[in-house]
């Protein structure tokens, strides 16, 4: 099954399975290759089947509307113009776009770009064809020939029994006011007859045949000949007329109608959620529920309602103006909504049922009705509390006002984190459930714990439950920005087993003066006690870890109790239903029903005739913060370069490689001294360094199983967020022999291959791995050694800068950043800086990054640690291990 990916420069790239390519798909593949803007074109031209594709239904449906707009255009028009879409065509296509790869990309004004795009290249080839026509005929065989016919319908006020008139015209070029010229369509027969130009004749009326093969009135108009002449109409002729005005234009035809059928009035059921002001709005409060009928925004009496309901369908006068009546639908509507607020108790709905109501849903997610049903007969909106608070946790920004200072955080929150920080603190104060899904970079962390800060006087303990990999990350962002929060981790990697068995038998007492506990995931199963304290925020970071709902570590973590639930993800949630439903069911559960009747409500709202989204993302909106890199807001607010530290832990048997080779070390130093003692040093410090890395790249076996090293396990939660965002890397080394390892394991996480340079790369060749990278659809990473690529190349494709181990070297590592950190690049550039924690690797890192006294006394004038001069006791210090911090 063939898909559109939406690339984050705003391209469009066509994903086709290879095994099961069809001829026309080899085609659109080879032209989306060549010009993606081209292939967007012809997936509407050729009228491409879209119907097992969400993704290329939900982009042909624009180039569609472009080809629409452009056969409208009179062969008279000197130049092809074609004016952009209202904004709120762009925003309606937002909130019906389907899940699809890139979908967070999505913003009106990328739609607007492509868009753009479109016209662009139209314009370029009609002016090559040499005419709308021979383009259209060439490019669009499929589509009809229109622009020239066009269908009055004006009111006739004079006339009560026909208060409409309707008249068929043909444009004959510009008059000399510089409009188009309109006769009636009569003359048209005259003019083409006199000329003896049957061709072109038949090409004026085919639109009018189109349309008379799908409607009967045009059919009985042409067939009597009173297409030829004026018209008056009664009531309902014009009904007929107006109901049929897409299928009119869709056959290509001009149609021209009174501006107050656009608006479209006619009465409405109008449903008010939470009308009644609440002394408080959350989970577990309950929203009256009120039902009326509104013309344009007027209350109708029962009366009113009664006179409308015993009169005609089609248009109706009502108070000086036409208005739509289709009493059977307004029927169906009144009594479908009236029967719900019967049957709600106390004339009171749940908060969640609410929820769904607004979003355009049933109550209960199950029934057809609702979503069957013309909306243009009926509206649902909040109250106007309810209506504040869903306004404002749509847009953060509105809650400013409540901007509460934050004084124990050391830092200043830049204006998006600062948005981020008050709806944290908004949500959850409603004892609703949030998800921060903030790109990478954007400090999650550092929201979550000033959000942490602010709470600090609750009674309860919160829980925090994150990969083993980001303990020490954690710690190191709390000792750095939120000192005065009190910790309990509850994992051995960071805490000693006696004290955690402590904790489990009095944990309410032992907790009372705890802020945030730390665990894993893995933990969970073997603490059943967290599941009987109940915790004030239970916080998941990476939470794409509860993806799927049937795993022991999912169903564990939905077990737990607390006041309010939040989520970090960087990584994209648009892409996978299933996994929104587990998401959702930890953060909001109920919201979105079971897992079986989510199955069902997503499968009606794919079998729509327009398969809209727009339930579903109305429904999950308020509880997801998503903010991304390439938000112009976010941009502009962000520094070009964003620096850190990535922890890693050590397995078992690194633990084991290091101790040993430091007790090898330490008997060396003993017998040793001069150029032999200095050499030594550097040896052991080599080895450290490469045990860090992995232990397969100190023995040489070649195994370099992932499970064996921290730091593999780190690169591959790393690069999975990274590839999910379509986003580059670049992963420098100061070692070869691990350049080979390093890149067949990122091609199982990328599905692809990817490049790599080392010292042993011809220097002729390098630049054709560079030309290739820097390509949008070349390689996802390029593994670098640190000395052959540290410097001179080109690599602003990348986003992501990945040093997998340290050179000591400030100087050094700036200078490989910098390959992707430079002039031309239009991204912010990342840089993840791996460190295994309580190894020599940590140690050093902090004493570069304090600039500390001794620090100062090893660094040589060229700013590179010098430790060859330190003493015996010194050196073991230093790089002596912190099991119990080390390990996984």
């Amino acid at each position: 099954m063939s898909e559109i990916r939406l690339t984050p420069s705003g391209h469009l790239q066509w994903l086709i399975e290879p095994e099961k390519r069809s001829q026309q798909e080899e085609k659109l593949a080879e032209i989306f290759g060549q010009d993606w803007v081209k292939g967007l074109f012809v997936l509407a031209a050729d009228k491409y089947n879209t119907a097992n594709s969400l993704s290329l239904k939900f982009w042909q449906g624009i180039a569609e509307r472009y080809l629409t707009e452009l056969c409208h255009i009179s062969e008279s028009d000197s130049d092809v113009i074609i004016d952009s879409p209202p904004e709120i065509f762009f925003s309606t296509l937002i909130l019906s776009a389907p899940p699809m790869e890139g979908g967070e990309y999505i913003t009106i004004l990328l739609l607007q770009q492509i868009w753009g795009e479109l016209c662009k290249w139209g314009s370029n080839e009609i002016a090559a064809a040499g005419s709308l026509s021979v383009f259209l005929e060439k490019n669009a065989p499929q589509w009809h020939q229109v622009g020239r016919v066009c269908f009055h319908l004006a009111e006739n006020k004079a006339d009560e029994d026909f208060p409409f008139a309707f008249l068929a015209t043909y444009s004959t070029g510009f008059g000399c006011n510089g409009k188009l010229r309109h006769l009636p369509l009569r003359k048209a027969m005259e003019e083409y007859a006199g000329k003896k130009n049957r061709s072109a004749l038949i090409k004026l009326l085919m639109p009018v045949d189109q349309a008379s093969q799908k409607i009967s009135w045009v059919r009985e108009i042409v067939e009597s000949g009173e297409i030829y002449q004026p018209l008056a109409w009664s009531v309902f002729s014009a009904h007929n007329f107006l109901k049929t005005v897409p299928t009119l234009e869709d056959s290509g035809l001009i149609v021209r109608i009174p501006n107050w059928w656009k608006k479209r009035p006619r009465p409405q059921v109008s449903v008010t959620i939470d009308k009644q002001k609440k002394s408080k709005l959350g989970l577990e409060t309950l929203l009256d529920f009120d039902v009326s009928v509104v013309l344009e925004g007027h209350r109708l009496s029962r009366e009113e309602i009664e006179d409308i309901l015993s009169g005609d369908d089609g248009l109706v006068m009502v108070k000086g103006q036409w208005i739509e009546v289709d009493r059977e639908k307004l029927k169906e509507a009144i009594d479908h909504w009236q029967n719900l607020q019967h049957q709600a108790e106390d004339g009171e709905i749940s908060f969640i049922e609410g929820m769904r109501l607004l979003a355009g849903a049933s109550a209960d997610l199950k029934e057809d009705d609702l979503l069957d049903q013309d909306k243009g007969w009926f509206s649902v909106e909040a109250g106007g509390q309810l209506r504040e608070m869903l306004s404002s946790m749509r847009q953060p920004v509105s809650l400013m006002d409540r901007n509460e200072k934050t004084p124990k955080l050391k830092a200043q929150l830049r204006p998006y984190q600062q948005h981020g920080l008050t709806w944290l603190s908004f949500i959850t104060e409603l004892g609703l459930g949030g998800c921060l899904a903030d790109d990478m970079g954007l400090g999650k962390t550092i929201q979550v714990l000033a959000l942490l800060l602010r709470k600090q006087k609750r009674s309860l303990p919160s829980l925090l439950i994150v990969p083993a990999s980001l303990l020490g990350n954690w710690r190191k962002e709390a000792e750095r920005f939120a000192p005065s929060l009190k910790l309990t981790f509850l994992h051995p990697g960071q805490q000693d087993r006696s004290k955690i068995e402590k904790i489990a038998k009095k944990p309410k007492e032992i907790l009372s003066e705890t802020d945030l506990c730390i665990t894993t995931y893995s933990m969970l199963s073997r603490q059943e006690w967290l599941r009987e304290m109940k915790w004030q925020h239970i916080i998941l970071d990476e939470a794409q870890a509860i993806k799927n709902p049937a795993t022991r570590q999912t169903r564990a973590v939905k077990k737990l109790q607390s006041v309010s639930r939040l989520a970090l993800t960087g990584t994209p949630i648009e892409n996978k239903l299933d996994d929104l439903w587990s998401l959702f069911d930890f953060i909001n559960p109920g919201l979105l029903g079971s897992a079986s009747v989510f199955k069902k409500f997503v499968k009606r709202l794919q079998e729509g005739e327009s398969c809209q989204f727009t339930p579903l993302q109305q429904l999950v909106q308020p509880y997801i913060l998503r903010r991304l890199k390439t938000d112009r807001s976010v941009i502009n607010d962000l520094p070009d370069k964003v620096e850190t530290v990535c922890y890693c832990n050590l397995s078992k048997k690194q633990i084991k490689h290091y101790e040993r080779t430091i007790q090898t070390m330490k008997e060396s130093l003993e017998n040793s001294d001069g150029m032999a003692r200095r050499g030594l040093v550097l040896q052991s410090l080599l080895r450290l360094k490469q045990i860090c890395n992995h232990p397969s790249q100190l023995t040489g076996d070649f195994e370099y199983s992932a499970s064996d090293s921290g730091k593999f396990q780190r690169l591959k939660e790393l690069c999975e967020e990274i590839a999910s965002r379509q986003e580059k890397v670049l992963i420098f080394t100061q070692f070869r022999e691990i350049i080979e390892p390093l890149s067949e394991y990122l091609a199982g996480i990328y599905g692809r291959t990817g490049v790599a340079i080392h010292g042993g790369t011809a220097v002729k060749y390098r630049q054709k791995l560079v030309d290739e990278f820097q390509q949008e659809n070349g390689p996802p990473f390029f593994i670098l050694s640190l000395k052959a690529g540290g410097t001179g190349l080109n690599l602003t494709a990348a986003s992501h800068v990945i040093h997998f181990d340290r050179w000591w070297n400030p100087a050094v590592e700036n200078q490989a950043t910098d390959r992707a950190f430079r002039i031309g690049q239009k991204k912010s550039v990342m840089v993840h800086k791996f460190v295994t924690t309580g190894t020599v690797e940590e140690k050093i890192d902090f004493l570069i990054a304090e600039k500390q006294k001794m620090a100062d006394d090893i660094l040589s004038s060229g700013k590179e640690l010098n430790l060859t001069e330190l003493s015996d006791d010194e050196i073991i210090d230093l790089v002596s291990l912190d099991v119990t911090r080390a390990k996984i």
